[in-house]
């Protein structure tokens, strides 16, 4: 068996030479499920599928940049990474360093990290400091840090991050055979809305596909500084992964939506946890918070009567991004479910909770 990581299987639209070490975990080959039961709840004249990305190496879609990162890292000497992170990424970067024989450093905002992540990079070894700060104040002394330490930055303003994660339009339009009308994409730094965007384009200009999506992102009302043009000081949501308020690809996210005719709007922590919940029990898919915040999207969107001219005779064909898995923060679930019940150990009290 020959599975590959995204690297060996798009080495020809990606930044490497014979001389790039390929540090991989083989991320990628992540499933793109039909959500026939979501199409029934929109009542929508659609396919909807979700690209599931919790099932990469380390659980997020993260791993699909970190392997490109690490690599160029390695490539060019560096002995240890460092990033800042709300989470999914000190997971993924602390793997790809263990794998390349390279040291890690992560910087986390004190208390605002879920603790499934968390455990990931410290299990890895990683070297995890946490400030009194957010995301944005933990980005600035990494960027300062590295710009002056033989250290590779890896979050996604580096370049070889969005080139990893472009991978990933690479995959819906293989499985699909053409690019969806639609593309449904949480956003938080940013960089994923740009990675997918550029690698649509890229698949088009290469003659893979015809047409190009529309790149639908969704920020947390409460921290949502593309959707109302303000830099968020303070930014709260349930939805860690994208508790950002400055973010790195502001402009590049901007361009993306206005190159595709697409849009980027806001949902509520209550309309991301009702998705999460959707997708858990209706579908069978347990993904993290943040990324529900697509499939909220696309609800929403429907509701509003956004699509109530575009359907025509012919289903569209919409993707959602899921980021991340569930048990990325397990608490959260916990929180949205009810405890087992405990009943004395006979079959009868087992048959009344059954319902038998």
């Amino acid at each position: 068996m020959n599975i590959k990581g995204v690297i060996e299987r798009y080495k020809e639209y990606l930044p490497v030479t014979e001389k790039t070490p390929i540090i991989t975990l083989c991320e990628g080959n992540t499933p793109l499920v039909r959500a026939v039961e979501l199409e029934k709840m929109l009542n929508l004249n659609a396919e909807v599928y979700l690209k599931f990305e919790g099932q990469n190496p380390t659980g997020s879609f993260k791993d699909r940049g970190m392997t490109l990162a690490v690599s160029k890292a390695k490539e060019e000497g560096m002995q240890a990474v460092m990033c800042a992170s709300t989470g999914n990424t000190s997971a993924s970067a602390s793997a790809y360093a263990v794998r390349a024989g390279m040291k890690s450093f992560v910087v986390i905002p004190e208390g605002n990290i879920a603790l499934g992540k968390l455990a990931q990079a410290l299990i890895h070894g990683a070297t995890v400091i946490a400030i009194n700060g957010n995301f944005d104040v933990a980005l600035k002394l990494v960027r300062e840090i590295t710009d002056e330490y033989p250290v590779a930055l890896v979050n996604s303003i580096n370049p070889y991050r969005i080139e990893g994660q472009k991978t990933g339009s690479f995959e819906i339009c293989d499985d699909l055979g053409f690019a969806p009308d639609y593309h449904f994409i949480p956003v938080g730094n940013a960089g994923n809305i740009t990675a997918y965007w550029k690698g649509y384009k890229e698949y088009k200009e290469a003659g893979k596909i015809n047409n190009l999506p529309k790149m639908m992102g969704f920020q947390a009302a409460g921290a949502c500084p593309i959707v109302e043009g303000r830099v968020f000081e303070h930014p709260e949501t349930i939805a860690t992964a994208i508790r950002i308020g400055n973010p790195a690809s502001w402009k590049m996210a901007e361009a993306a939506r206005d190159e595709s005719g697409g849009l980027i709007d806001k949902v509520t922590d209550d309309e991301i946890i009702e998705s999460y919940k959707i997708l858990a029990k209706n579908v069978g898919v347990f993904c993290e918070p943040a990324s529900a915040a697509s499939v909220a999207g696309l609800i929403k969107t429907v509701k509003s009567g956004y699509f109530n001219d575009k359907q025509a005779d012919i289903k569209l064909k919409i993707v959602c991004i899921l980021t991340g898995h569930g048990l990325k923060d397990p608490d959260r679930a916990i929180k949205c479910v009810s405890s087992p019940e405990t009943v004395e150990a006979n079959k009868e009290n087992i048959l009344k909770l059954m319902g038998y």
